[in-house]
């Protein structure tokens, strides 16, 4: 059963995990140590499972962002998840969803070919629906 103050802990290490004990405690009005203590309890009863970095994907190189509507209806689910597991480094986030689609996927892709070869390789396992986020 998580606190007021557990709470808060995660909030704040969501908005910046790089952060110390010290200013943690500051923040949520413990010492340093209490924060560590409550964060290391955090992370063994599995609440937080790891830490992680936002990447500028345009300064990558990756400049092409799209959202791919996957429908796998009347299909077997185990080929497209197979695949999506062999294409990790172009995907940043794999949504299941309910409606018309069963999955959608954000993508980043460093060229049109690669795009093109990505979504060859996806036909055969699923039908899609491509829509290209254009940064501004």
């Amino acid at each position: 059963m998580l606190d007021q103050t557990d709470l808060r802990i995660v909030e704040e290490l969501s908005k910046n995990s790089r952060i110390t004990m010290k200013e943690l405690g500051e923040r949520v009005h413990l010492t340093g140590q209490a924060a560590a203590s409550r964060v290391a309890k955090l992370e063994e009863n599995g609440v937080i499972e790891g830490y992680t970095i936002k990447i500028n994907q345009v300064k990558l190189g990756c400049f092409i962002h799209a959202l791919i509507n996957i429908y796998t209806k009347n299909i077997s689910h185990q080929p497209y998840l197979s695949f999506i597991k062999t294409q990790e480094k172009y995907i940043i986030k794999n949504y299941k969803i309910s409606g018309d689609s069963c999955y959608l996927l954000e993508c980043k892709f460093p060229s049109n070919e690669i795009l093109d070869q990505f979504l060859n390789d996806l036909n055969k396992h699923a039908n899609y629906k491509l829509s290209i986020i254009i940064n501004k």
